[in-house]
């Protein structure tokens, strides 16, 4: 057998231990054991196992993950997602439509402190669905506002999945944390917008309420000081070059910390939930960074990535219709599959022959241009049919709303998602802007 088939046999035995509820981590794990020995024998497999793990796991750089996500975990704990959510919606939420915009806009502050996804939409169930209920939104659109809004935790800078496919594809993490900033904004604007649009459309589905009084206008938006000013430290802190970004999640850490205990709002309790969730999703997450390793070492030897990058560039096809092509391929993929191993698993492939394409840019800018295109379709991925995580999440916490009424709430805002990759893959300085400008 080929290397290529076996590659490809590999693949379909990973998939099909997932579609048996095996863990991602470990299917990847396993399917790329079973590949490495059958072309490489027990003892090379010894060999690479008694070294990689470690080596992998004393990477300096992979630190700056459970540090973001104690961050978020402290943040979450200490109420400030509550305050986000006030004081946006004392602005804007007695428009109509309004309170979903505030979804919106507290979803973006807080991405700023906290670079999971998950934890954002879990947050801001638990936050707000109370509110939505109280105004009488249309329960789909109100978990449907919920499950996008969690996307932007991963779309606002800084970013669990950034780091990775930073590490993953040896780039500079503070410049794609710097490319991501404008695409997270854009799908700010564009989520505002489809509620927007929404409510012209269907008024009924998006109640008005009475507008706040100035105090209590001022006394919401005084409460979110402290979060604001962190996030502008940490973030402001790792593009102007005063923080790494290890250094800058941290700062982040404790000042969040530090936040909760003068407010009162993070007990004890609170506080040792923080490191357990911070603990698990670690863990987790290091798990699939170790199987996927693994798999890859496989791929590796299999010369799969090598002859797809080879076969793609005699085709002949113009580079954007391969990217194109790609990108789709990550949004079919990315409805099926955990954002992170989908990322992990494709780009020794990918990344190779997208970078061997001529865009007219130098091959660093199309690296981390690249990067901000996965990233905007793993957020497809999270709230695009027939599993989008950030849905189940939502209805996990919402059970009396049927997953169906939560994808069609869902869906307007994938449209605006589709237009807004289209602008960032045709309009790469959306990407590259402020990079170029902070160079």
């Amino acid at each position: 057998m080929t290397g290529t088939a076996l590659a490809i046999w590999g693949f379909v035995g990973m998939l099909a231990l997932i579609a048996l509820r095996m863990p991602v981590g470990l299917a990847m794990l396993a399917a790329g054991s079973a590949g490495y020995l059958s072309i490489a024998g027990w003892p090379a497999f010894l060999n690479y196992m008694k070294t990689t793990p470690y080596f992998l796991f004393s990477n300096y750089t992979l630190s700056v993950i459970p540090l973001f996500i104690l961050m978020g975990a402290f943040a979450e704990r200490s109420g400030l997602s509550q305050d986000l959510f006030r004081a946006a919606n004392a602005v804007v939420g007695h428009r109509r439509g309004g309170t979903a915009m505030s979804v919106i806009g507290a979803c973006t502050a807080f991405g700023a402190i906290c670079g999971s996804s998950v934890a954002t939409t879990a947050t801001f169930g638990r936050a707000v669905l109370p509110e939505f209920r109280r105004y009488r939104y249309a329960p789909g659109l109100a978990t449907g506002v919920i499950a996008v809004g969690g996307t932007l935790g991963i779309l606002i800078p800084p970013s669990v999945i950034l780091v990775v496919y930073a590490i993953a594809t040896e780039q500079n993490i503070v410049k794609l944390f710097e490319a991501a900033l404008i695409p997270g904004l854009l799908a700010t604007l564009f989520y505002c917008l489809t509620i927007a649009w929404i409510a012209r459309r269907n008024p009924e589905l998006t109640p008005s309420h009475p507008r706040v009084s100035r105090a209590e206008r001022r006394t919401a938006l005084i409460a979110i000081w402290p979060v604001m000013l962190v996030a502008l430290i940490v973030v402001g802190g790792i593009y102007g070059g005063v923080f790494t970004p290890t250094e800058g999640a941290a700062v982040g850490a404790v000042a969040m910390l530090l936040i909760g205990l003068l407010r009162r709002s993070l007990s004890w309790k609170d506080f040792l939930t923080s490191l357990l969730q911070t603990a698990e999703t670690t863990a987790l997450i290091f798990l699939i960074l170790l199987g996927a390793e693994v798999f890859n070492a496989f791929l590796a030897f299999s010369q799969l990535p090598t002859n797809a990058a080879t076969m793609i560039s005699e085709a002949g096809l113009p580079p954007y219709a391969v990217l194109a092509t790609l990108l789709l391929f990550y949004i079919v993929l990315g409805a099926v599959m955990d954002e992170l191993a989908m990322i992990l698993l494709t780009l020794p492939v990918f990344f190779p022959i997208v970078t061997a394409l001529d865009f007219g840019l130098p091959p660093d800018e199309v690296a981390i241009w690249f990067g901000i295109l996965v990233l905007i379709v793993v957020g497809i991925g999270l709230t695009a049919p027939p599993i989008g995580l950030n849905v189940f999440v939502i209805n996990s916490i919402a059970r009396d709303v049927p997953i169906a009424q939560t994808y069609r709430g869902v869906l307007p805002f994938l449209v605006s998602d589709i237009l807004r990759l289209t602008l960032c893959a045709a309009f790469p300085v959306l990407s590259l802007a402020l990079v170029r400008w902070l160079a």
